[in-house]
């Protein structure tokens, strides 16, 4: 199942306290970036991150985003702010 972009708008919305943010859409979904790097995607209408070290003990589940893809971590919040920080730990750690 394709994600629809009324769900891209939404993340969009729920990201809008976190700068330098792009997305392209791909096979139907929708990759995110910060700063031109990957952190997450929209896949099957669900807002994933990847899986970083400084989010291991984070508390937010781990959903497969794609048949034989690694686990990401599921954003189930709407808090603006909690969402940023999710995003700047996992940035920081993919740019280490």
């Amino acid at each position: 199942m394709a994600s629809s972009k009324d769900y891209l708008e939404y993340v969009l919305e729920l990201l809008r306290e976190t700068d330098d943010i792009s997305y392209k859409k791909m096979m139907g979904e929708f990759i995110l970036y910060k700063n031109n790097v990957i952190f997450g995607g929209i896949y099957d209408n669900r807002f994933l991150v990847k899986k970083v070290e400084s989010l291991s003990k984070s508390g937010l589940k781990e959903q497969i985003p794609y048949p034989s893809a690694k686990p990401m971590l599921l954003i189930d919040s709407e808090d603006p702010d909690e969402i940023k920080e999710i995003v700047d730990k996992v940035y920081l750690d993919l740019t280490k």
